[in-house]
């Protein structure tokens, strides 16, 4: 019990995974031309593709809000999933590699393996903050102002932390062992995209789909998102507590199965 409370609670390493955060998010541009504005870019130019398609060519309007919605609040609606998703899918696209990328850490016995979890989700988390800022100054702009409920936002966001910090121990211990987990998540992730709620509402499903979402656990942040920040209400706080004990199962579940499987990653990386 304490080697996990340890795994989900790393007080000693603090320190040093600043330190890797930011020499990760360092090396994924050092050698761009534009650096960290791949950051916005990167985004905003898939929001702008899909506002295009979903909006221009397809004719899709939000469910709800009939023909008085403007194209920037469509493309803001769509952005706060976009966000969201962005931010899981760039955490768990690198959750296989962690340990294979660093064979020399494996050697060193005294390395805490474990907090190359935590380094993946701090580097990703970047990303979403950046997404973030853009996404409420297009709120701002749009709504002339910003709601007292969007100071909620942290807190619903806070789930997905814990829920990419089990994917990624769970991932990186299956993925040193059997190398197709990383070609596996491509396929899969591309249909959790579909059945996200990022092109359409929870509410504007079958009631008897609606129940099946809460197996999604995208679904609950992004709902939540749309609430506090275009819509100005406050999250539902018992959703958003179940969401979070079922986000720390998966990390005491993947913290588990790593502290398992580590004695073995020498032999295979």
């Amino acid at each position: 019990m304490q080697l996990l409370f340890s795994y989900l609670w790393p007080s000693r390493y603090w320190g040093l995974i600043g330190q890797l955060t930011k020499r990760e998010v360092d090396s994924r541009y050092r050698h761009s031309w534009l650096g960290p504005l791949w950051l916005v870019i990167t985004p905003l130019a898939m929001l702008a593709v899909l506002t295009v398609v979903f909006r221009y060519v397809m004719g899709v309007r939000w469910p709800g809000l009939g023909r008085e919605e403007t194209n920037l609040g469509f493309a803001l609606r769509l952005y706060a999933g976009l966000v969201v998703f962005q931010f899981f899918t760039d955490c768990v696209n690198r959750a296989p590699n962690l340990v294979l990328s660093q064979p020399q850490l494996v050697k060193k016995v005294v390395f805490p393996l474990e907090l190359l979890a935590w380094v993946n989700v701090a580097s990703g988390l970047v990303g979403l903050l950046v997404s973030g800022a853009l996404l409420v100054l297009g709120v701002a702009v749009l709504q002339g102002g910003l709601s007292v409920a969007l100071v909620a936002l942290p807190l619903v966001w806070l789930p997905l932390l814990p829920l990419l910090l089990g994917l990624g121990w769970l991932l990186s211990g299956m993925g040193t062992y059997v190398r197709d987990v990383g070609q596996v998540l491509g396929p899969v992730l591309s249909a959790v995209m579909f059945l996200t709620p990022i092109f359409f509402p929870v509410e504007s499903l079958p009631e008897v789909a609606r129940g099946w979402m809460v197996l999604n656990p995208l679904a609950e942040p992004i709902t939540q998102t749309r609430a506090v920040l275009i819509d100005g209400r406050w999250p539902d706080w018992g959703a958003v507590a179940v969401h979070m004990a079922g986000c720390l199962f998966v990390a005491v579940l993947g913290a588990a199965w790593f502290a398992k499987v580590r004695k073995g990653f020498a032999d295979v990386v």
